[in-house]
């Protein structure tokens, strides 16, 4: 008996998962309450919840506050384009493609006084982006800049500066190197419930720094996209000094 809750809520995953895979459940289509499939399947409800996690956790089913839960739609990939620092101009300015953008003023502490090479408790201003296709979250961005680099205009919500924030782009005018760092690895709590996804499921995460001539950073940014949503592209650019002079 001590077997029986673990195996019905695989069965019952089992189950669910059937039904999506061959189309008797269709993507974008609304899964009945948990109280209601508790009830079909004659389990508890933490069972049942046991069953839609298993699911969640392997994409197939994401879970919108308020709504319920739904079968997830097959989502395109959008890019990265690395060395630039920027969503795919051509994927981001699609109108599927939203972003929403928070902007909060901060003080630098733990990781990011490492990243933007600051004493802690400097100021700085975080833009928080998540991008969605229709409902579902397809990327997050934490953008940060020191509070005296932060270029005029850019705090307004009409700025056309807004558009680089919207695109994940690099904010700071003419830095002269970018370095990123780019790893798979597991979601923390925090990208999980931002971008609805299982903590089991892999991210591509990329860590954004640039820096001035003088060796400053000017920018960090901390970006994580579900694994099957993104597709990064990195091409070497050779930049150019513009105090030198010109031969």
């Amino acid at each position: 008996m001590t077997g029986s809750v673990p195996s019905r809520h695989r069965d019952i995953a089992d189950d669910l998962r059937q039904q999506i895979t061959t189309g008797r459940i269709q993507p974008g289509e609304r899964l009945p309450s948990e109280a209601d499939l508790a009830d079909r399947y004659k389990v508890s409800t933490p069972t049942l919840r046991s069953a839609l996690a298993a699911l969640q956790g392997e994409g197939l089913v994401e879970k919108i506050h308020g709504k319920g839960n739904f079968v997830r739609r097959p989502l395109r990939k959008i890019m990265y384009v690395g060395g630039w620092g920027t969503l795919d101009p051509w994927t981001a300015a699609e109108a599927a493609l939203r972003v929403t953008v928070r902007t909060t003023t901060v003080q630098a502490h733990g990781h990011l006084t490492t990243l933007l090479n600051v004493p802690t408790g400097s100021p700085a201003v975080e833009f928080s982006c998540l991008s969605f296709e229709e409902a579902s979250p397809h990327g997050l961005a934490r953008i940060y800049l020191p509070r005296d680099l932060v270029p005029a205009g850019v705090l307004d919500d009409e700025s056309t500066q807004r558009e680089e924030v919207k695109r994940f782009a690099v904010l700071s005018p003419a830095p002269a190197a970018i370095r990123e760092t780019v790893c798979a690895r597991l979601a923390t709590p925090d990208e999980a419930s931002a971008l609805r996804i299982g903590s089991t499921v892999p991210v591509l995460a990329i860590t954004r720094t640039a820096t001035d001539f003088a060796g400053r950073v000017v920018e960090a940014a901390l970006l994580a996209f579900p694994g099957d949503r993104i597709d990064a592209v990195f091409s070497t650019h050779h930049m150019i000094d513009e105090r030198q002079p010109q031969g």
